[in-house]
């Protein structure tokens, strides 16, 4: 479901957050013995299969109509008996009334109805059973990770239309940022800058690209961000136009802000990518690639080997 523009400070949920959420309320959940648990979609499902792997209660769906408020049952599995509890799941107790209208129409069923959502804030309408406090925060869940772009963000604005019926499918806002060496061309070892720094430049800015990623259509790529230090940007600029990448955005490191190690590299590749509205970020070092997933949750962080051409999809949740 589309959602406001995040005006808010921003918590992103994983996945394996909310799992691990879920995980921790097993003893509770199954002390109520749901009949079923029943997940509004879209964004209910996901936490509606994962309280029914972790209680063993089936999973049903509801299908839910916003510009008619029409609820409909959407399952292969019959409605449960009249008198049985069921769990509710929607990802946000919003301000609007998907909840109210589907525990109204489970309840016209004679059907006890306890609800879970993934995050309830202050402009909630009611306050879930089960669900994480944002109260003061925007919620952001990993199957809403487009809502970052910018396109999504103006599709959404739009109010000349019934909700929702501008918006493009999730995989149509997808949005490519790009490393630059090791991802458009070749590495210059370390040493080489160390021993002459300026035959070390001049080598680089005479290296030939590499062949365009497989699967990464530039068309979707809004800017490359690279590590190089913003005192770099003119070379830089000739051998990307040189080459027809100059009119992508250009984001440069400034060193005064972070340093030119691993960590302070990736804390600017970060940032920049969460800056610029990308859903994909293709890193070449796999120690940065850890980084920037471990501060950009929900980006999409793919380390990738040029000598190899294959890409890696990097998850790096906390593990304690």
């Amino acid at each position: 479901m589309p959602r406001p523009p995040m005006n808010k400070p921003i918590v992103p949920l994983t996945y394996e957050q909310l799992d691990q959420w879920i995980e921790s309320l097993q003893p509770a959940l199954r002390a109520e013995r749901f009949a079923a648990v029943v997940g509004i979609l879209r964004g209910g499902a996901p936490l509606a299969l994962m309280v029914s792997h972790t209680t063993g209660a089936p999973v049903a769906f509801l299908r839910y109509d916003r510009a008619t408020r029409e609820v409909r049952w959407d399952s292969a599995l019959p409605m449960p008996e009249p008198g049985s509890t069921v769990l509710l799941c929607e990802d946000i107790a919003g301000r609007g009334v998907t909840l109210v209208d589907c525990i109204a129409f489970l309840s016209e069923h004679g059907l006890a109805v306890r609800t879970l959502t993934g995050a309830y804030d202050d402009l909630s309408r009611l306050q879930p059973d089960y669900s994480i406090d944002a109260s003061g925060y925007f919620a952001l869940f990993p199957w809403e990770r487009q809502a970052y772009t910018d396109r999504y963000r103006a599709d959404w604005s739009r109010n000349d239309a019934p909700e929702g019926a501008l918006m493009a499918d999730d995989h149509e806002y997808a949005v490519y940022a790009i490393d630059l060496d090791g991802v458009l061309l070749p590495d210059i070892p370390l040493s080489r800058y160390d021993e002459d720094l300026d035959a070390a430049l001049d080598e680089r800015d005479a290296l030939l690209p590499f062949e365009r990623i497989p699967g990464v259509d530039l068309q979707r790529a809004r800017a490359i961000i690279t590590g190089r230090p913003e005192t770099d940007r003119a070379r830089t600029q000739r051998w990307l136009e040189r080459f027809g990448f100059g009119e992508l955005e250009l984001i440069m490191r400034v060193p005064g802000e972070y340093d030119d190690t691993p960590a302070g590299a990736a804390a600017h590749k970060a940032g920049a990518a969460l800056r610029c509205g990308v859903t994909h970020f293709i890193e070449s070092d796999p120690v940065q690639a850890i980084f920037i997933a471990q501060q950009a949750p929900l980006l999409r962080v793919i380390w990738w080997n040029a000598h190899t051409r294959t890409g890696t999809l990097i998850g790096a949740s906390a593990w304690s």
